[in-house]
């Protein structure tokens, strides 16, 4: 890698005045962006992916840009070094564990080492540089994660880019976002969905510059799991007119799966905190609450409890997406009856025992799961939120697709039934299970993570007919087109009735 010194002194002389769509050779560490001249690394155990970390895409929502919309970070020509992974954003409260088990749980949703601040507006980027990227550009797959949008973040060898980067011939990006009271803080006078515009704005600025990293623009794939699987669906109704991305996947989550809280709640758990703070329940407390630390505004939010639903094995965090009638809509029944969305392909499925990691936090906060709770949840959150999108989308002659995940392995079991859990099927795409829990994978789980992780990319490279030309019919009703990735944990996919499954949704 040349040295930041050395590249400075070349830009200088003028030696690197190419624009930012354009790969800079001959060192495939660095890339040009309008955040600056990005010095990146080849990755820890996968010399031929170069990744760039902590990237900057939007200014730090720090003093007066705290709870207010993201800001694009200003075109620079500075020198940035990206080899080290960027602040987490601030994360609310996780149940304590205490079983071995637990450790998968952990990594998923906790941050490794890095540091939480406000100065979280960051992506990271794995893509593998050749000489061919610059005539033949690479399909996107961009990443976002879940955390019911108060926790994760990037930082976790569950969502680490470079084994996908190095197996498939894509471009893989992560990002970081505002969560808790920070993305969704509820006071009457702050704009709302911060952590939605938070995504909208990182995904104009790869739009812009992802050539830069031999990145095709205009075939950037929009993936995510849980909360990011739901936020995949809202930006399909969100940017109907203008979606940037040319495909969807939703991984155990759509606009269906969670309620949101009632607009009063979340006014009043936004008083909770101000008042906890020393300011009282007013039009104006949002210009006092940017006068305090973030941690005391964390550490206030935190004491807001969350609300509970019809089932006690799901509960909503007291700051959530808000339907404002611009990112998030109150009527997405009809929405979707209508087809009043972006008509862009779609990826959906869900795990077959998404319940199996539920459970364990519902324990946290005392609650004992009966199986018939656990089962209708899978129903209610998953299973029939999924079936009802994708006859719409059906409907809407917008080429669907669905599965359904079912492997249940040595090294990514929480505990001895946990099963297909909630996002245990992030191994399968990202192919890290090894690096989470230490134990290698088994042969039939390796073919299982090519078959799976192949098939988002052949989505990423041509949204419209990668699927089927890889074998994986569209989503029809009454026809055997929902595939079934890992049944009795085989390596080979297979494909039933949608109704097989939905049938009592």
């Amino acid at each position: 890698m040349i040295p930041i010194l050395i590249i400075s002194i070349l830009c200088a002389l003028g030696n690197c005045t190419h624009d930012a769509a354009t790969p800079y050779y001959p060192s495939s560490t660095v890339a040009k962006t309008t955040s600056g001249l990005l010095i990146g690394h080849p990755g820890p155990n996968r010399s031929d992916v170069v990744e760039f970390l902590g990237v900057p895409y939007a200014m730090p929502p720090v003093g007066g840009l705290r709870l207010a919309p993201p800001v694009r970070f200003p075109n620079s020509s500075a020198t940035l070094n990206a080899s080290e992974w960027a602040n987490a954003a601030q994360t609310g409260r996780l149940p304590r564990f205490h079983s071995p088990s637990a450790a998968p749980h952990r990594l998923l949703r906790w941050r490794r080492g890095n540091p939480q601040s406000e100065d979280c507006l960051t992506l990271n980027i794995w893509t593998k540089p050749s000489a061919s990227a610059a005539q033949q550009k690479k399909p996107v797959l961009i990443f976002l994660h879940g955390g019911r949008f108060a926790n994760g973040n990037t930082h976790t060898p569950f969502h680490g880019g470079q084994a996908l980067d190095d197996a498939e011939d894509v471009v893989v990006v992560t990002m970081n976002y505002r969560l808790n009271i920070f993305g969704f803080p509820g006071a009457p006078d702050a704009a709302g969905n911060l952590r939605l515009r938070d995504q909208r704005l990182a995904v104009e600025w790869i739009r812009d510059n992802i050539a830069g990293f031999g990145g095709d623009p205009s075939r950037m794939v929009l993936f995510g799991q849980s909360a990011g699987g739901v936020a995949v669906d809202y930006w399909a109704y969100a940017y109907k007119e203008d979606p940037i991305v040319s495909g969807l996947i939703s991984q155990s989550g759509n606009a269906f799966s969670f309620p949101l809280n009632e607009p009063s709640r979340q006014v009043s758990n936004w008083h909770n905190v101000s008042q906890a703070l020393g300011r009282g329940a007013d039009e104006s407390s949002l210009a006092c609450m940017r006068t305090k630390s973030w941690v005391e505004l964390l550490n206030a939010a935190s004491q807001v409890p969350s609300a509970a639903s019809d089932n006690p094995v799901r509960s909503t965090p007291p700051f959530y997406p808000q339907a404002d009638e611009e990112l998030v809509f109150s009527d997405y029944e009809k929405r979707s009856k209508d087809g009043n969305f972006a008509r862009l392909p779609y990826v959906l499925g869900n795990n077959d025992n998404e319940q199996g990691y539920y459970v364990i936090t519902a324990y946290g906060r005392g609650v004992n799961v009966t199986k018939a709770q656990g089962d209708d949840f899978l129903l209610t959150s998953f299973t029939c939120p999924n079936h009802a999108q994708a006859l719409s989308r059906r409907a809407a002659g917008v080429p669907v697709w669905q599965y359904r995940y079912l492997g249940d392995w040595d090294n990514t079991r929480l505990y001895p039934t946990s099963g297909a859990y909630h996002g245990v099927d992030m191994h399968m795409i990202f192919g890290n299970s090894e690096a989470v829990a230490g134990l290698p994978p088994s042969e039939e789980q390796k073919q299982t993570v090519a078959l799976m992780r192949h098939l988002w990319a052949q989505f990423a490279a041509d949204p419209v007919n990668g699927l089927s030309r890889a074998g994986w019919p569209r989503f029809e009703s009454g026809s055997e087109s929902l595939a079934r990735f890992a049944h009795a944990n085989s390596p080979r996919w297979s494909f039933v009735e949608p109704e097989t499954l939905a049938n009592n949704c």
